[in-house]
């Protein structure tokens, strides 16, 4: 390994040591209003949308979008996309649906493609706070990961969805989800939705997100989106991510509150997986804060579900050429599938022998 290998190894290994122990608490309450109750972790609700934010994943959008691919099944069958957004200028993907067994419209985003993510990790520790939130004196938050969501096609596509959504099934409840950078996006969806949308009866639930913001962001998050848990699992790296500083806690990141952390216990073979319900802190010294995150493979697994690309591209695409009929493309080659309401049925062929026609891009 080089001298400069090393060196970034080294660096590493001081701003986590750095980043450990104390913690700066996040305001309790604002404006007067008591916010210590926030949301009830609900372990089943967790198991589904993991479903979700793995599905998401899927490079085969025939398979997506008529929701036959693999990942499709089981606990989520039944759900219909009413909109699938693919921005290839930025290599984001996100889909917004119903499922009728949650009585909710579910809004999923894609994470980090597991081949870059050794990368992107690397990148995340000199990540500044470089941007003001909008409406909220003092906020600061991470601009690659806000501008992600706010300055694609992700965000248009997502609200003309739930608009659509509305319109033909009525009101319905709203569940946000999303792995690792999705689950950031995620994250200023479920806020953007509250603040900007009025939107009511918003859930937020990631697996494996990154710090977004500062501990003055993190409290109006849980005031404002009082409906959020962030499951971590086990000795993942992401969630450390960009590094929480003590020395410096008005400057530094600050996760909102409230944590799920999973983590195993037992020797050999007698090992069981534990749900830790953490505080209200949005940093808990005693949950993924109390270990060493150094795991990608922790990052890449939550709940059995794989949260990857079955295999890898560069922003990979796969699509019948016939699903071209439900697609609005812009002029640098982003694109939204859409199901054409009231009608609730694709009729589309996805049987395999049907691959002859597919375009590959």
């Amino acid at each position: 390994m080089g001298q400069g290998r090393w060196l970034i190894l080294v660096i590493i290994a001081c701003l986590l040591s750095l980043s450990c122990g104390g913690e700066l608490r996040v305001k309790r309450k604002h404006n007067n209003k008591d916010i210590d109750q926030l949301s009830v972790y609900n372990h089943t609700l967790a198991t589904i949308l993991v479903e979700y934010a793995s599905a998401v994943y899927i490079s085969d959008l025939t398979e997506l979008f008529t929701w036959t691919c693999s990942r499709c099944d089981g606990v989520t069958s039944g759900f219909e996309i009413i909109d699938l957004i693919v921005d290839i200028q930025h290599c984001l993907q996100g889909f917004v649906g119903v499922a009728k067994d949650l009585n909710a419209i579910v809004i999923a985003f894609r994470g980090t493609q597991e081949h870059s993510i050794q990368n992107w990790v690397e990148d995340l520790y000199w990540k500044q706070l470089d941007l003001s939130y909008p409406g909220m004196p003092g906020a600061m938050v991470h601009h690659g990961f806000y501008s992600a969501y706010h300055n694609t096609t992700v965000r248009p596509g997502v609200l003309n969805a739930i608009k659509r959504a509305k319109e033909y099934f009525g009101e319905l409840d709203i569940m946000v989800t999303g792995h690792s950078m999705g689950g950031a996006m995620a994250a200023f969806c479920g806020i953007d939705l509250v603040v900007n949308h009025e939107a009511k009866n918003v859930e937020v639930l990631t697996f494996g997100q990154p710090r977004i913001g500062n501990a003055v962001f993190s409290s109006y998050y849980c005031e404002l989106v009082p409906n959020a848990i962030r499951v971590t699992n086990d000795h993942d790296i992401v969630p450390h991510l960009p590094p929480y500083f003590h020395h410096f806690p008005q400057k530094t990141y600050h996760h909102f509150p409230r944590e799920v952390w999973l983590y195993n216990i037992g020797v050999g073979s007698l090992v069981y997986k534990v749900e830790k319900i953490c505080d209200g802190s949005g940093e808990d010294p005693n949950c993924s804060r109390s270990v060493l995150g150094n795991s990608i493979a922790d990052h890449l697994v939550y709940f059995g579900a794989k949260m990857m690309c079955e295999s890898w591209r560069s922003c990979p695409l796969m699509m019948d050429s016939r699903l071209r009929d439900y697609g609005t493309t812009d002029l640098k080659g982003n694109f939204i599938l859409s199901r054409h309401l009231p009608s609730s049925v694709l009729k589309l062929n996805t049987e395999v022998g049907a691959a002859a026609g597919n375009n590959q891009a």
